[in-house]
């Protein structure tokens, strides 16, 4: 008997439990609601949507250069609206539409294909939107910078409430296409601090700020920054050393397992999608399988993977699995999937869990529509699972669930 044969659905049954706002277009709807989740205002939403939905048939360049109009410029009328409440004193006002203005324009620099013109620009207003947005809600957020190579990888440190002495902390590190800021907006941090956990939110190389401003791509052999990450927080002593676990969404359901097979510092590893076999996914996409998390899908993957072509990059994915691995994990480990996922087949987290032989906790949860979080790395509502990941995390770690 073949184990990993369960049949995928098709698209539309796949995506039926999805806000979709473009019938046509999954990778526009998936921009939508993590914006949603990062909280969006639906009456914002409208505005920025409506005219698109002619563009969202178009080609990728002409479409997102539609999208990213509408987008940036929603963001323009938040900022100016911020000032305002900034000339008049009410800096919380001004701070909550920065951090809203930060989230539309993260959402449209993420369409956009590399080297686009002006893209550079619009990502460092995101960053720079964002930190004036923290700075004025006085939020539980500080940005870091760990040192690595001839260069830094920039985090966001978010820290534990209410507990007296070294607390314990979650690494969290993104997928393909996100960032920091997504992860912070979308509120884990938030939940974690509420459990006595402190957090550190990575762009880690191949990504946000790693990618964008300092050239690094992603590695394969993840333990590579991730010990680094480990070694920065050893020195700080809010934290507790022995109690530093790690988590990945989406591409990240990859990157967590490797490191933390070969970081035995890890006090344990959570994936928010299991991401087993990277490589076979690639191969399916070729044959026009599965959803694509962003338009110009291929060049954006080859930028991330610093291969300069397609035969380059597809030696580089042959690295990008976990079997062989897993068994080297002597920690907690909880994999999350959602039962819908369009993009990655729900087959790699049983893959990925009955290879976790050697873990004293392993457990598998998969998300359906009943709790939401059923969609790829829970995108179309976070918060109940969620809630899950990071009470699981506090009952690990030794962090509160009341």
């Amino acid at each position: 008997m073949e184990l990993f044969t369960d049949p995928r659905p098709s698209q539309q049954e796949s995506i039926q439990n999805m806000f979709r706002y473009f019938p046509t277009n999954y990778v526009w709807n998936l921009s939508v609601d993590l914006a949603i989740e990062m909280g969006a205002r639906i009456g914002e939403i409208e505005e920025m949507c409506a005219p698109l939905q002619e563009a969202a048939r178009q080609p990728d360049a002409a479409g997102t250069r539609a999208f990213r109009e509408t987008w940036s410029k929603m963001a323009d009328k938040l900022c100016g609206l911020a000032q305002e409440d900034e000339d008049r004193n009410r800096l919380l006002s001004a701070g909550e539409k920065y951090l809203r203005a930060s989230s539309y324009l993260l959402t449209c620099e993420r369409l956009q294909g590399h080297g686009a013109p002006g893209r550079m620009a619009l990502y460092q207003r995101m960053l720079d939107t964002f930190a004036r947005g923290i700075l004025l809600t006085k939020a539980n957020c500080e940005r870091v910078e760990i040192p690595y190579g001839d260069t830094h990888i920039a985090g966001l440190y978010t820290r534990a409430e209410g507990v007296h002495g070294p607390a314990p902390v979650l690494v969290q590190v993104n997928g393909l296409d996100s960032m920091k800021e997504m992860k912070f907006l979308v509120g884990e941090p938030q939940w974690l601090a509420q459990r006595g956990v402190s957090s550190l939110v990575i762009d880690q190389p191949g990504s946000g700020e790693a990618l964008r401003l300092h050239g690094m791509p992603a590695v394969y052999d993840s333990e590579r920054w991730a010990s680094k990450v480990v070694d920065w927080l050893e020195q700080c002593p809010e934290v507790d050393p022995k109690r530093i676990g790690l988590e990945g969404v989406s591409l990240g359901g990859y990157f967590c397992p490797r490191a933390v097979a070969f970081e035995p510092r890890f006090a344990c590893g959570v994936v928010m999608g299991a991401n087993h076999d990277w490589r076979d996914v690639q191969k399916r996409r070729l044959d026009k399988e599965g959803d694509f998390p962003v338009p110009h899908y291929w060049e954006h993957v080859r930028w991330v993977w610093g291969a300069k072509d397609m035969e380059e990059f597809m030696q580089i994915a042959e690295n990008v699995h976990l079997d062989g691995v897993l068994d080297r994990i002597r920690v907690p480990f909880l994999v999350t999937h959602g039962e819908k996922d369009s993009q990655i087949p729900l087959k790699w987290a049983h893959r990925t869990y009955e290879q976790l032989v050697s873990s004293p906790k392993r457990e598998l949860k998969i998300f359906t529509e009943r709790e939401g979080g059923a969609q790829h790395a829970c995108f179309d509502n976070s918060i109940n699972p969620g809630h899950y990941i990071v009470d699981w995390v506090a009952e690990v770690l030794g962090g509160r669930t009341s």
